[in-house]
């Protein structure tokens, strides 16, 4: 299965931006790419942020997109251990002949192991006199530091692609609506054991995997040698999301592999931010499952990147575990 994403490796001044794939299993690293659509410099615009860990340093890329679409701009930061002044910086660029400020604050940033922080810092894209994109929960000091209004356009989160790293157990956080809560979302592959017809002795073991959601089982892909590639619909409260996996290259294919698997919120016209607000701060439990045929889209000719199920909302995660034996 190829990976089309262009993969940027945790770099140092001199490196360029890796597309090869190999360079996340060369380094063991995990990264977090996350793609916000918002207005810049006249135009909509996509801007990727985009975090890596591994065993040297942390790195932090912040990319916006061209004048064509395809050319971009980009600010890199190192994360090294000795380099502190690195911590907390700025870099300008120009964007259809105006300047972009990109502005950060990671010098007193909480990690807690993850790949990308979760307090104490703050990330933030200007131009115009605006604030077009800030992340992080330093807020205050961030508008004290650029002198600079919030935009009238929020920004949009358009997908999440993370790669992680594992044996039998893959996980993350991920929020499927802007006003919901982070739900812990965990996949294990592993064998079972299969007995013979007087269920006395094992004849022989086969795949299966489930997918949780704060602990909740929610989906169990028994004979996973014949269901490497599906989907089934779970419901998030009153939300509806497809799920898909394909992971054929973890069952079929030598090496170091990754498996993708997609989770897409599909809004009703009968769903509204505010009742999924109300429910997500609600406690579990969460979820009915229901089961869908396979998709098409997810056949063997199909690829599952190209997915746009009709009513879905925007957003999309994608999860790309590497199974290491």
């Amino acid at each position: 299965m190829q990976d089309p994403i262009g993969i940027p490796a945790c770099f140092s001044s001199s490196e360029k931006l890796s597309d090869d794939p190999a360079a996340v299993t060369r380094s063991g690293q995990s990264v977090v790419m996350s793609i916000y659509r918002t207005k810049l410099a006249d135009h909509c615009r996509l801007i990727s942020v985009t975090w890596c860990k591994n065993l040297l340093l942390h790195g932090l890329s912040v990319s916006v997109e061209g004048p064509d679409g395809e050319s971009q701009y980009t600010c890199k930061v190192e994360l090294k251990p000795w380099y502190f002044w690195r911590k907390n910086g700025s870099k300008r660029f120009i964007v259809d002949n105006k300047p972009v400020d990109i502005l950060w604050d990671l010098k007193n940033a909480k990690f807690n192991g993850e790949t990308e922080p979760n307090s104490e810092y703050y990330v933030a894209v200007v131009c115009d006199q605006e604030v077009v994109l800030l992340l992080g929960d330093l807020k205050k000091d961030a508008y004290k530091k650029t002198g600079c209004r919030p935009s009238l356009i929020d920004p949009i989160l358009v997908s999440r692609k993370e790669h992680v790293f594992g044996k039998k157990k893959f996980s993350t956080r991920a929020k499927f609506h802007e006003k919901g809560r982070p739900h812990e979302i965990s996949i294990e592959c592993r064998n079972r054991a299969v007995v013979n017809n007087n269920g006395n002795f094992p004849s022989g073991v086969e795949p299966e995997m489930e997918i949780r959601l704060d602990g909740h089982l929610l989906i169990h892909v028994k004979h996973l040698q014949w269901k490497f590639r599906g989907n089934e619909s779970i419901h998030v409260n009153k939300l509806r999301v497809e799920v898909f996996w394909d992971v054929h290259d973890w069952l079929f294919s030598p090496g170091l592999r990754h498996a993708l698997f997609i989770f897409k919120p599909v809004m009703s016209s009968s769903t509204s931010l505010s009742s999924l607000s109300s429910s997500s701060s609600s406690s579990p439990p969460l979820s009915s499952l229901t089961s869908t045929p396979l998709s098409s889209q997810t056949g063997s000719s199909g690829s599952l990147e190209s997915l746009n199920p009709s009513g879905s909302s925007e957003f999309c995660l994608f999860l790309y575990a590497w199974k290491v034996e």
